[in-house]
């Protein structure tokens, strides 16, 4: 590890601030040497997006802080023996195709120590006071790296994380370069980190680091080493603004929605090319769409596009194992006028996400795989469609069991990057029921509305 001391205060909001203590890198405990992998289609257009951040927030005696932190990072070293790519950087080649680079002598991981300072009452936030914010602009600085592209890869580490202390815990905030890995990959190795530190001597699932196994094709990329993020800050800047909402769907809400969705006739006039029975996703998602549009206050013959970034590793051919390491997603994607959406039941946007998904097979990801080496893109906001609502993350997700010794995150989220109007992030509820935690980003008036919708929060079921 190579530490350095730093002091940076930044504004959580008018009465919090953070203090960074310590910056450092953690690399592999093991020498492991140069390695290199090819980046392929389905990571390459995410060099535009900004690292995916993720928060975990814990319990645990604050004057443990130290040792914690200690222990953590430990931990983190020996992980990176089996996930040593999240401690290289990004590296093109002559041929302008990217590649994940590691060796030894790079930096590792950056690795930020931090502390929560006192309020004017001299009291430090503490971990329920966190943990039942329902916007995360006020916790955005527990999270490192916002603002910053995946693209910045080429210069800065893969990984970055910040331990900050609390009044009675701690915040673990995680950016991790999107261009590298996906969700799923993702919490693959937060459950790995936390099963060393737990004492185990070694990982229960290795993962699957050889990404040409799913996809050989070499893409060469013309982009400019230098990012634009002046031209990015002005979009930002004129863009409407955006509020952020976490809305808790109990396991018996959630019950309700898909009961509702699947009490039908054969038909009951809906012209939706798929029928019931519908998933618990495909009735949520129903009940996420018609609410958002109707919220947005859309003209009948507008557009809307209701958007999904899916687990591709069961799709392929051959199938790819659920530890296989990077991304393997791609946009699925469903749409109609809002006034057929709202004019229809329920059942009729369920019946049309469900068409899209059972769809989605090899041949329908080969050819958009194809189509893309053809004419590559790298993606922004706007593609995910017009009016958009667009789930990332997954419930199945067990974020709720990254352990770490000192018990189970009272709360998981997502950072400020990559939100924009219509983005929607699910997550399992804490308790371990079968309800879902439902983060939306929707513009300052969408949201308002949608807080009044009765129809939408079940009239009171949903908090």
């Amino acid at each position: 590890m190579e530490n350095g001391i730093k002091e940076k205060n930044i504004d959580l909001d008018s009465s919090i601030k953070v203090k960074i203590t310590q910056t450092s890198h953690v690399q592999p405990k093991k020498k492991i040497g140069r390695r290199e992998c090819q980046l392929i289609t389905f990571d390459l257009p995410y060099l535009g997006f900004f690292y995916n951040q993720k928060l975990l927030i814990y319990k645990a005696n604050s004057d443990d802080f130290e040792e914690i932190v200690k222990k953590l990072k430990e931990g983190m070293s020996a992980v990176l023996e089996e996930f040593y790519q999240l401690a290289g950087k990004l590296g093109r080649d002559d041929d302008g195709v990217f590649k994940v680079m590691y060796d030894d002598d790079m930096d590792g991981v950056e690795v930020l120590d931090a502390i929560v300072e006192v309020n004017h009452d001299g009291v430090m936030v503490s971990v329920d006071e966190l943990s039942s914010k329902d916007e995360f602009t006020v916790m955005k600085d527990l999270v490192p790296y916002n603002g910053i592209l995946n693209l910045e890869g080429l210069q800065r580490p893969l990984l970055a994380i910040q331990f900050t202390k609390l009044r009675d815990g701690l915040a673990i905030g995680l950016a991790f370069n999107h261009a590298v890995l996906d969700g799923s990959a993702t919490w693959h190795f937060m459950s790995s980190w936390a099963e060393l530190c737990n004492g185990a001597q070694s990982i229960s699932k290795l993962p699957v680091l050889d990404r040409v196994k799913v996809r050989p094709t070499r893409v060469s990329l013309e982009i400019p080493d230098a990012p634009p993020q002046p031209d990015l800050i002005a979009a930002a800047a004129a863009a409407p603004k955006l509020r952020e909402k976490l809305f808790k769907f109990s396991g018996a809400a959630i019950e309700k929605i898909k009961a509702a969705h699947n009490d039908v006739g054969p038909t009951n006039g809906t012209t939706a090319p798929a029928g019931p029975p519908f998933s618990t996703f495909q009735a949520l998602s129903s009940h996420l769409w018609r609410a958002v549009t109707e919220a947005r206050e859309l003209k009948p013959e507008e557009p809307t596009v209701f958007t999904i970034f899916a687990d591709c590793r069961k799709r392929v051919d051959p199938p790819m194992p659920e530890s296989y390491f990077g991304n393997l997603i791609q946009a699925i994607f469903t749409g109609t006028a809002a006034g057929l959406l709202l004019g229809h039941p329920p059942e009729f946007a369920a019946g049309m996400v469900k068409a899209a998904i059972g769809a989605h097979d090899n041949v329908a990801i080969d050819k958009r795989c194809k189509e893309w080496e053809d004419k590559p893109i790298i993606f922004q906001y706007k593609d995910a469609g017009m009016n958009c609502v667009a789930v990332g993350s997954s419930p199945r997700f067990k974020v709720y069991d990254v352990d770490f010794g000192f018990g189970k995150p009272e709360r998981v989220r997502s950072g400020a990057n990559n939100r924009f109007d219509g983005m929607v992030y699910l997550y399992p509820e804490k308790d371990g029921e079968k309800g879902i935690d439902v983060e939306i980003s929707l513009e300052t008036k969408a949201m308002d509305n949608l807080e009044r919708d009765k129809k939408f929060l079940m009239d009171g079921e949903v908090v």
